[in-house]
């Protein structure tokens, strides 16, 4: 992990005229990124389950100046394929074309021997974290497609790189989206315009966080603010040509 992403100097203007899809957009690392995204030029779309909370993020969006941005509200959990279809429509008619998505929407789960891991919540952390996201991007590519500079970017975590006990559906998701970015990046090299990383956030001040560590002292972690210089290296023109990678937004902790 080069430490110059960590460490990257966004230009103001750096995704002027972009249309960039945050998933997961209501709060956390989704809401930090898409309000930096807005400030560097982009026309972000905000996707989530939660409308008040999109709007809350719309409006701080639009009271910074940022482009006007749009509000999708979607819950992987009980979208269809026709749901995903229906959005590509909708957001073909809109914009007719996609510079970015980020896909950043997780269930954690629970964290427990796997023993006596809940069928019903292994499947719903899967539906959420890969194969909502999967059909998604299916649907979504044509228009991705249409930009000459896209950035497909998977959220990733370190229980998805190596496994650990306990993690369950949550770290076999993450596998799972490992897997998948690199089966797409193969498949996409060819076009040159689209390129498909993943990217591990580590260890960030949010709510999923704690939820898996009650007992750690939150003020100890990085926050959402502190780890944007990766989320705005990947998703700009200056990280071009890096396709198929596996990136980490902060170093790891020691």
């Amino acid at each position: 992990m080069s430490q110059c992403m960590i460490d990257y100097q966004a230009p103001d203007d750096l995704l002027k005229g972009r249309v960039i899809l945050v998933t997961g957009a209501g709060d956390g690392i989704g809401r930090t990124a898409a309000i930096h995204y807005a400030r560097h030029g982009a026309t972000v779309i905000l996707l989530g389950r939660t409308i008040s909370k999109l709007e809350k993020v719309y409006d701080e969006i639009e009271a910074a100046g940022g482009p006007q941005p749009a509000i999708f509200p979607l819950n992987f959990e009980g979208a269809t394929l026709k749901d995903y279809h229906d959005m590509a429509e909708a957001l073909n008619k809109e914009f007719g074309h996609l510079d970015g998505i980020l896909h950043n929407a997780s269930l954690l789960g629970t964290i427990t021997p796997f023993e006596q891991y809940a069928p019903e919540l292994w499947d719903q952390v899967m539906q959420v974290n890969i194969n909502g996201p999967v059909w998604m991007t299916q649907a979504l590519l044509p228009l991705l497609a249409r930009s000459e500079d896209a950035s497909l970017i998977f959220t990733s975590s370190s229980v998805g790189r190596k496994g650990r006990a306990y993690w369950g559906a949550y770290s076999v998701s993450k596998f799972a989206t490992e897997g998948f970015m690199e089966v797409l990046a193969e498949e996409v090299e060819h076009l040159g315009s689209i390129r498909v990383n993943t990217l591990n956030p580590g260890a960030t001040r949010t709510g999923m966080r704690a939820s898996a560590y009650p007992a750690e002292d939150p003020m100890t972690l990085r926050t959402p603010e502190d780890i944007m210089p990766t989320y705005l290296w990947l998703m700009g023109p200056d990280s071009k040509g890096h396709n198929g990678k596996k990136f980490d937004a902060q170093p790891p902790r020691t």
